[in-house]
């Protein structure tokens, strides 16, 4: 009897359910590894744009505003640079004294709560910068109605009607196109946030329909003046960068300040 010892290896059928095993937990490790700094990083941001507001309102109330101003309405926003004098550098963050952007920026909005009260309503929008180079819509210099390329993203104020047939949740954008060749209709775009600019209420953008392209849902019914067809509703968005790229928006915060 032959009792050398034989050599036994894997064979063929073996070898590629162990490969197979091994390349599907190598992808389910690099998915879940990915995930989790998508919302690490997700988490990190928010936690800033909560600093950088709780900074924000701090900073209205140091710098103040003058209640007798009659740009400070009750049924309409007005931004809080265009009531009360303030550096560049106050809305970036960190605050940086200089000529440096900083990653993040907030643009506060205020609309006084009554006529005879002292108490204003501050809506901060908190945004992230793309790079040095990324410019966003803002408001022509010369109190024109038309906007130009900037350095900060803010929001911006744009019109809303309902059209025949639309849910009670979907509200539609004119296909507006300032002098420049500026499409309004594209700023409203998913995951954006509409402020109202007559209530204060905050709405956020679900999805943007491919038919018709200028109608979106919210996220909730709308619940602020009666729009329609020919009847619109300002609202306050920010868009996205001009050359186009990721929502700059990161969180919107409001509070009532006692002046």
């Amino acid at each position: 009897m032959d009792k050398r010892p034989r050599q036994h290896g894997f064979s063929l059928l073996e070898t590629l359910l162990a490969v197979s095993t091994l390349a599907v937990g190598m992808v389910f490790i690099a998915g879940t590894f990915m995930g989790g700094i998508y919302f690490t990083s997700l988490s990190t941001e928010r936690t800033i744009a909560s600093v950088a507001a709780d900074e924000a309102f701090v900073k209205v109330r140091l710098y103040g505003l003058d209640l007798d101003d009659p740009n400070l309405k009750t049924d309409e926003f007005i931004a809080y640079d265009e009531l009360t004098a303030i550096p560049t550098f106050e809305f970036l963050y960190p605050s940086i004294n200089g000529d440096g952007v900083g990653q993040y920026s907030w643009t506060a909005l205020c609309r006084r709560m009554d006529g005879d009260s002292r108490l204003v309503q501050v809506t901060v929008f908190v945004c992230r910068h793309a790079g040095a180079e990324a410019r966003y819509w803002v408001p022509a210099s010369g109190g024109s109605a038309t906007f130009e390329p900037g350095l900060l993203p803010r929001p911006l104020r744009i019109t809303v009607v309902r059209e025949t047939g639309s849910a009670s949740d979907e509200v539609s954008i004119p296909q507006v196109v300032g002098s420049g060749g500026i499409d309004e209709n594209a700023f409203a775009g998913e995951g954006a946030v509409l402020l109202d600019d007559e209530t204060g209420q905050v709405y956020r953008v679900l999805q943007r329909y491919r038919e018709p392209s200028n109608r979106v849902q919210l996220d909730r019914p709308w619940t602020g003046p009666d729009i329609g067809a020919s009847t619109g509703a300002d609202v306050w968005v920010v868009p996205r960068p001009v050359a186009g790229g990721r929502n700059p928006l990161v969180r919107v915060f409001q509070q009532v300040v006692r002046f």
